[in-house]
């Protein structure tokens, strides 16, 4: 059995993955990154082997991608997180247009061709506004945690505005709209709508082609997804774990380069 690895470095977590060659994924994992991007990279590798039931020495050729890949040295080759969210989005939906990104503390979005190959992107990777620790910001500003800001969001019947795109000027907003006694189903709408007002700036520069697929943890929080699609007119496909697209994206490309190209991916099993 030849197998592949791709490893994604993000801000927030890291994820690993393990593909065999023909496009079987046998596991994968996730941890936090925190101060360690080696130490991250490894450890998830470790995990996803263990779930395996491999060694290292199994795997034949690891890419990594994400703000960190340059510190995975025993990464074969290091690929931008944006060919590998291309790759790994066409490889689960293969008729995918636009690739929304949302991580914790970057944010992008890619345009691709009908040959999974980037066209145009924009990407936030300078400030937190848009991003997961945007949310996580205002939600402790209320007092609650992201999936009850998101259920929270689902009840509101008044459309205020969070205005501000600066995080720390947004949660100064999100104060005083709690201290005017602004009902708190209202506010949580208002943050999700905020987010989905920055990344339609974004898609503005790059475009809007359907199929919309939309990556990284914040695809988690319904609540996000469904102010987008409000915004946007249009439905978003999430993948089942949207977190670790870049990691399959880079497995995949791990595998091109020893002469294979996976095609669709399956879960083994």
């Amino acid at each position: 059995m030849e197998v592949v690895g791709g490893i994604d470095v993000g801000s927030v977590f890291t994820k690993a993955l393990i593909m065999e060659l023909g496009g079987r994924v046998f596991s994968s994992s996730m941890g936090r990154t925190l101060a360690g991007a080696e130490k991250a990279a490894r450890s998830c590798l470790n995990e996803a082997l263990r779930t395996a039931g491999l060694e290292a020495e199994d795997i034949r050729y690891i890419v990594s991608t994400g703000y960190g890949r340059v510190m995975v040295p025993f990464a074969d080759k290091q690929v931008t997180e944006i060919t590998c969210h291309a790759e790994g989005a066409a490889s689960l939906f293969p008729d995918v247009r636009t690739v929304i990104d949302i991580g914790g503390q970057d944010s992008k979005v890619i345009s691709i061709s009908d040959q999974a190959k980037v066209k145009r992107f924009m990407m936030n990777d300078k400030c937190a506004a848009g991003t997961g620790r945007f949310l996580e910001v205002m939600a402790d500003a209320l007092g609650t945690n992201l999936e009850e800001l998101s259920s929270l969001s689902f009840q509101s019947n008044n459309n205020i505005e969070v205005s501000s795109l600066c995080t720390v000027f947004a949660e100064s907003e999100v104060v005083s709209l709690v201290s005017t006694g602004q009902e708190m189903a209202d506010i949580a709408a208002a943050i999700f709508r905020s987010i989905s007002k920055r990344m339609i700036g974004m898609i503005g520069q790059v475009g809007l082609i359907e199929k919309v697929v939309m990556t990284g943890g914040v695809a988690k929080i319904k609540g996000q997804v469904h102010a987008l699609e409000e915004e946007l007119h249009t439905k978003l496909v999430v993948p089942e774990n949207p977190q670790i697209v870049g990691a399959l994206g880079a497995a995949i490309l791990a595998a091109r380069e020893l002469g294979r190209d996976p095609g669709r991916v399956i879960r083994a099993g």
